[in-house]
């Protein structure tokens, strides 16, 4: 009973509705005309579909056909190349090995040729050669670092050079190349190489700096002497020239122009060393003043001895004189006094600033040993600090301690000699001065017992 009127209430809605739009079926038979259509359509829009479906299938499987087909034909390209891999495997094995067997000992040969190219490279790197011919090198080196079978050209290239280095290391060539001074600066100079052991621009000596190749300024050249020569050398056109050469090709020079000068050994000595120096230079010229006034008064004794009966003042000889011509009548022991007394007045004068150069003598190796003892007291201090891993820590200490006991007896030495000397010419005119004086005493005696 509620479903009947359930459907009723249904149908009368739907006649409702179809009544309210416009174009809806007006009865049931137009409601199936229409159902009918729609199904129609609905059922030719699915067969194109399928239809659609249907053509998309043939085309994906004719595409998965066609890529079959396109990795059986690879598959078969690989198995044919895999073939001829193995195929020229077996005949370049078999080349290598008929190879091998023509070659027989030129295996070895080319082997050492490599191994010489090696060597010949390695010089040519080192040597001022190639300064002159910097195009030499990369042949040498393709060569000896080459896996194939050398060339002809090649064989004759190392042929060449190695004739070469050895022609060329007794020659002296000048030819321009680049050179980088100290400052970093670079220019292109006329240089002189002699053989394969210096070369020098002017009176400069120049290194070769095997990394990049170039000469370069030496920072600190050697003494004035090598470079005058190396000058010489620089100027000549022709014939013999006395000059120097560096066997080591540069070690020599390098070690030469680090060795320190006068000037870097005095400062190792430090404040002990200069007061050595300064007493030195006093006792110089001490020595100086006293060399000229001895000799001087020397020149005027000898005059006065040439005229004993006309003393004058101006020497010490002829003041001893003048007091025995003032009282010729003197008696025998007043005159001896006199000239005793003169005698004594000339002796500080003729003595006078002598004994510092003794003082200075004995002064100077005291000195010398005091700044041997605080270089020995600085090596150990910086031993303490540093410990002994580094020679060049200790090095200042010692430079102190040794230069300081040089300088004591570079100064002491001749300080003894030329005291000895001059003391020798002041005891020589002492000795005149009383020989004359003695002379005087016994001509007045001799008058006196007459």
């Amino acid at each position: 009973m509620t479903r009947a009127i359930v459907a009723l209430a249904l149908t009368f809605c739907s006649l409702s509705l179809m009544a309210a739009e416009p174009g809806a079926p007006k009865s049931i038979d137009e409601l199936l005309a229409q159902t009918r259509a729609v199904r129609a359509d609905e059922a030719r829009a699915n067969a194109a579909r399928v239809q659609r479906f249907i053509d998309q299938l043939d085309q994906q499987q004719r595409l998965q056909a066609e890529a079959e087909a396109a990795r059986a034909a690879e598959e078969r390209r690989a198995d044919r190349l895999s073939t001829e891999f193995d195929a020229n495997e077996r005949r370049l094995t078999e080349l290598q090995q008929q190879l091998d067997a023509k070659a027989g000992h030129l295996g070895e040969m080319f082997g050492v040729v490599r191994q010489v190219a090696g060597d010949v490279s390695a010089v040519a790197m080192n040597s001022l050669v190639t300064v002159q011919y910097p195009q030499r090198q990369a042949p040498l080196t393709a060569l000896a670092n080459s896996t194939r079978l050398p060339s002809i050209e090649a064989l004759e290239t190392l042929w060449f050079e190695m004739l070469r280095e050895m022609n060329e290391s007794g020659k002296v060539a000048r030819f321009q190349a680049p050179v980088v001074a100290p400052d970093g600066t670079r220019s292109t100079l006329d240089v002189l190489r002699a053989g394969s052991f210096n070369v020098v621009a002017d009176d400069r000596f120049l290194s070769y700096l095997t990394g990049e190749q170039t000469l370069t300024t030496l920072a600190a050249q050697p003494e004035r002497r090598f470079r005058r020569l190396a000058e010489n050398l620089f100027e000549a056109r022709d014939g013999m020239v006395e000059t120097v050469i560096d066997p080591t090709r540069g070690s020599l020079l390098s070690v030469l122009v680090q060795t320190p000068g006068w000037r870097e050994q005095v400062q190792a000595g430090g404040l002990v060393g200069y007061v050595i120096l300064a007493l030195g230079l006093f006792g110089l010229v001490i020595a100086g003043e006293r060399f000229f006034a001895l000799g001087a008064v020397d020149r005027r004794v000898r005059a006065q001895r040439q005229q004993l009966t006309q003393p004058t003042d101006d020497n010490p000889l002829g003041r001893v004189l003048n007091v025995y011509h003032r009282d010729p009548h003197t008696d025998h022991e007043t005159l001896e006094l006199r000239l005793d007394e003169a005698v004594l007045r000339e002796i500080p004068a003729l003595e006078r600033r002598l004994p510092w150069l003794k003082i200075l003598a004995a002064v100077a190796p005291l000195l010398g040993l005091l700044g041997t003892v605080t270089g020995m007291i600085l090596t150990f201090q910086q031993i303490t600090l540093f410990g002994t891993g580094d020679p060049k820590q200790m090095a200042g200490g010692i430079s102190q301690a040794l230069v300081t006991t040089v300088l004591g007896l570079v100064v002491a030495i001749p300080m003894v000699l030329l005291h000895s000397w001059l003391s020798g010419r002041s005891k020589d005119l002492v000795q005149v001065l009383e020989e004359e004086s003695a002379g005087l005493i016994a001509e007045n005696a001799e008058r006196h017992r007459v």
